[in-house]
């Protein structure tokens, strides 16, 4: 039955990361052109990889807008990520857990999320979300540092773009 609600979990996770076009594909770039002669460029992409303990899956999704006004070249960009941290054991293998922390790290930004437990943990999926405006766009190339700290054990791992 977990195994059930897991499956669901990550398949509406997909299924909101992708909501924004009726063709979007993770891992791709893709190019318009607008009629003010700026030029869209979107960045779709998902890492994957895991450790011994646990498996990770980090979307990210970046658009950049290219133009000119006044002669010069001007340029803005968005961005968002979700990184779906999954303990690959039982769910009662985490029920003396009492600390969580885990950090991720790209080439132009970084975050960390530390949980404590009064009571076991009721998942063993874990989330981190959060996106930048006019910040670096990651690259379809990127290698992501993962590193998961749990009551005295760590773990460190990278997650890479299988679609490159």
């Amino acid at each position: 039955m977990k195994k059930i609600f897991t499956v669901l979990f990550l398949m509406m996770v997909l299924t909101a990361c992708g909501s924004n076009s009726t063709n979007k594909d993770f891992n791709s770039d893709t190019t318009k052109k607008d009629t003010n002669s700026e030029e869209m460029t979107e960045h779709n992409y998902q890492f994957t990889g895991e450790s011994e303990h646990w498996e990770a899956v980090y979307f990210y999704e970046g658009t950049e807008l290219w133009g000119e006004k006044n002669e010069q070249t001007t340029h803005s960009s968005k961005d968002s990520y979700e990184l779906v941290l999954k303990y690959k054991g039982a769910l009662k293998e985490l029920s003396s857990m009492k600390n969580l922390e885990y950090t991720y790290e790209t080439t132009t930004s970084s975050g960390t999320k530390t949980e404590a437990y009064k009571e076991p943990p009721s998942e063993k999926v874990f989330t981190n979300r959060g996106g930048s405006e006019n910040g670096a766009i990651i690259g379809e190339g990127e290698v992501i540092k993962v590193n998961v700290k749990w009551d005295g054990s760590e773990e460190s791992f990278q997650l890479h773009n299988k679609a490159k």
